[in-house]
């Protein structure tokens, strides 16, 4: 129960934070506003996010970890491609779950400098997480063979793509059909090489 109240809380602060950046902008919106907006104080804010960046970048934060699992649960025999496709075809669901709130999370940070890099920091944990995970299942060393890292950039390389044609489409464009564009491209290099 207590962990379901802090999920409706974080959610109301990341609505009221969306909508003052979508009116405001990210820079000039504050602290203090969403505070207002969100009806609590600010300490109730720093409870659940440690900076205003936070707010936007939290609705990613199991991403990573999410396209791991799914990369693990994934068949043994499966080629790299079609496994990393699906891995990341998970990630794409949230988006399709949920797709104006993703949208204008997408669109925020993409358009924000200071959160573009945050979202890169993060990507660069993901890509740690999926190479692992890859080089496990290939039975390669990730620590003197490239392949399982250079895989795992291409793949969030080709979830970047997908989500900056969608960001750019204003949502009109299926999110899984531009991913799967994106793995034909890469597709072949990755089961060439895997």
């Amino acid at each position: 129960m207590a962990e379901r109240k802090r999920q409706l809380v974080a959610a109301e602060i990341t609505e009221a934070a969306l909508q003052l950046c979508a009116v405001k902008g990210f820079d000039t919106t504050t602290v203090d506003e969403i505070v207002v907006a969100a009806g609590i104080s600010r300490r109730t804010f720093f409870r659940y996010f440690s900076s205003k960046e936070d707010v936007a970048i939290q609705l990613l934060a199991s991403l990573g970890t999410d396209m791991r699992d799914e990369l693990r649960a994934r068949p043994a025999g499966e080629p790299p491609a079609t496994a990393l496709r699906h891995a990341v075809g998970m990630a794409i669901d949230h988006c399709v779950d949920e797709p104006l709130k993703s949208l204008r999370v997408v669109q925020l940070i993409l358009r924000t400098p200071v959160l573009h890099a945050r979202m890169l920091e993060r990507q660069a944990q993901w890509r740690e997480g999926l190479t692992a995970e890859l080089a496990v299942r290939l039975g390669r060393d990730p620590v003197t063979d490239l392949f399982p890292e250079m895989a795992a950039g291409m793949a969030l390389a080709a979830f970047d793509a997908a989500m900056r044609h969608w960001s750019v489409s204003d949502g009109t464009a299926d999110p899984q059909e531009l991913t799967d564009r994106a793995f034909a491209v890469i597709g072949p290099a990755l089961d060439q090489a895997g």
